[in-house]
């Protein structure tokens, strides 16, 4: 990832040039999203070639800005106004916060020692580490994403669902508590490497910004996973056979299959 210093009237400018896409992610246009992926980049200097975005939002708020947005864009601690700037980095946590006096006045907490507990369990970027972040609707990705983020409903997140075990037999798991979720969202995946996914409507700031209609499913895969992840969409039955039967037939299906193994382990003469 090179760099590019750039001169202006305020002197010189750093900028971040981000490696170019080569994975073939089309396979998730198969998927027909409502919304659009999303492809997240986390960047210590000033993306290369990409606009900021005008005005403040959540960070939560962000990525139904991509979805509607017909180009890249990036952000800055300016940006943003919400939590987010925790998650980030962008700010250190007042007193107060940390103490959990705000969950309590809030109504999301029946004492500050229950929300402030949770701080000692939250992500975190470090400060003054990830200065920048870049979001992408998927027809406009042309760089590696940091994560790929998706939205999806039920159905199309039980596709998701086989797809991360399909290969390798991971435990698919939901990591997320009521508030600062741009934090299991973004920063969890990222420094973790494991795919997470979240339930919208169950977020308090995203909820109360009303972010995302009730009931999608956020799934967020990182880096380390993508290729994996877009294997097994390409190579996986999206549609098994037990889903088109209805439940009696597939109960019988199922049976038979239990049936035809077993006996094919009897017939097996180095396993008598």
């Amino acid at each position: 990832m090179p760099f590019c210093a750039l001169n202006d009237s305020k002197g010189i400018i750093i900028t971040m040039k981000m490696r170019a896409l080569k994975q073939d992610l089309s396979i998730y246009n198969k998927f027909g999203f409502e919304r659009p992926p999303i492809g997240v980049k986390f960047l210590l200097h000033e993306p290369e070639g990409i606009e900021k975005m005008k005005g403040t939002a959540g960070l939560c708020e962000m990525f139904w800005k991509a979805q509607e947005s017909d180009k890249p864009f990036y952000i800055t601690k300016e940006n943003e106004d919400c939590a987010g700037k925790l998650a980030m980095g962008w700010e250190d946590l007042p007193p107060f916060a940390e103490y959990g006096q705000l969950g309590e006045k809030l109504d999301i907490f029946q004492e500050g020692r229950a929300n402030g507990r949770l701080y000692d369990q939250f992500y975190l970027f470090k400060k003054g580490l990830m200065n920048y972040v870049v979001f992408a609707p998927l027809d406009q990705l042309t760089f590696e994403p940091d994560l790929l983020i998706l939205t999806a409903k039920p159905s199309q997140a039980e596709v998701l669902v086989r797809a991360i075990s399909y290969s390798s037999g991971d435990i698919v798991e939901s990591k997320s508590t009521p508030v600062l979720n741009c934090s299991w969202q973004l920063v969890y995946p990222y420094k973790s490497g494991k795919i997470n996914y979240l339930v919208t409507g169950l977020a308090f700031g995203a909820k109360s910004r009303e972010c995302f209609p009730e009931g999608m499913i956020l799934v967020t895969i990182p880096y380390q996973k993508i290729p994996e992840i877009t294997q097994n969409l390409n190579e996986m039955n999206w549609v098994p056979k037990a889903y088109t039967l209805g439940r009696e037939k597939y109960i019988e299906f199922d049976k038979q299959v239990f049936a035809d193994l077993a006996q094919e382990l009897e017939e097996d003469p180095q396993c008598i």
